[in-house]
C-alpha cells in the first residue's frame, strides 16, 4: 500500500468476511468427518470444539472495547483511525463473528445432547450467553459506527463496556463448574 490510501481490508481478493465463512465451512466438515468417524466420542469432541469457540470469542470481546478505548481518542480520519477500523472489522468479522456461532451451534447440541436442556443453571446459563450475544450485537452496532466516524462515546464508556464481558463470563463460568441449582 502507498500513500495515504486506505486500506479495504483485502488481500489476494478475499475478504475477512469470506475467510471467515470458509473457516465455517471447514468446521463443519471436520465435524461431519468426526461425527461420521468416531459417534461413540462426538460429544467430547463437540465439547472441546465449543470451549475452543467460546475462548476465541471472549478474546475479541474483551479484545473489541480495549481498540475502542484508543479509537475514540484518535481523531476522525486520522491514519490512526483508518487503522482502528480495519483492526475492529477485521476483528469482528473473521473471529468474533465465526467464534459465537460456532458457540451457539454447539453449546445448543450439548445441551439437548447432555442434559436434554434441563437444570436451573443450564437455563441460567443460556439467559447469560444470550446476554453476551447481546452485548457482541451492541459491539457489532458499534464497529459500524466507528467505521463512519459516528462513535459519541467517550474511551472512559468504552473502559465500562469492557468490563461487561468479563463479569458474564466468570458467571458463565461458575454456572457451569459448580451448578449450583
Amino acid at each position: 500500500m502507498t500513500g495515504n490510501a486506505p486500506q479495504t481490508g483485502r488481500r489476494n481478493g478475499s475478504s475477512p468476511a469470506v475467510r471467515a465463512l470458509v473457516g465455517l465451512a471447514i468446521v463443519a466438515a471436520l465435524t461431519a468427518v468426526l461425527f461420521l468417524a468416531v459417534p461413540g466420542d462426538f460429544y467430547m469432541w463437540a465439547k472441546a470444539i465449543h470451549v475452543i469457540a467460546v475462548i476465541a470469542w471472549m478474546a475479541g470481546m474483551l479484545y473489541l472495547p480495549r481498540l475502542f478505548v484508543y479509537h475514540a481518542d484518535a481523531p476522525a480520519g486520522s491514519q490512526q483511525s483508518e487503522t482502528f477500523k480495519v483492526m475492529e472489522r477485521r476483528l469482528l468479522r473473521a473471529i468474533i463473528n465465526p467464534a459465537m456461532t460456532v458457540t451457539w451451534v454447539f453449546g445448543l447440541w450439548l445441551a439437548w445432547q447432555g442434559f436434554g436442556f434441563q437444570g436451573g443453571w443450564l437455563h441460567a446459563k443460556i439467559a447469560l450467553v444470550l446476554a453476551m450475544s447481546g452485548v457482541h450485537g451492541y459491539l457489532s452496532a458499534s464497529v459500524r459506527r466507528f467505521a463512519e466516524d459516528r462513535n459519541e462515546k467517550p474511551a472512559r464508556h468504552w473502559r465500562i463496556v469492557n468490563e461487561v464481558p468479563t463479569v458474564l463470563m466468570i458467571a458463565i463460568v461458575i454456572l457451569v463448574v459448580v451448578k449450583p441449582f
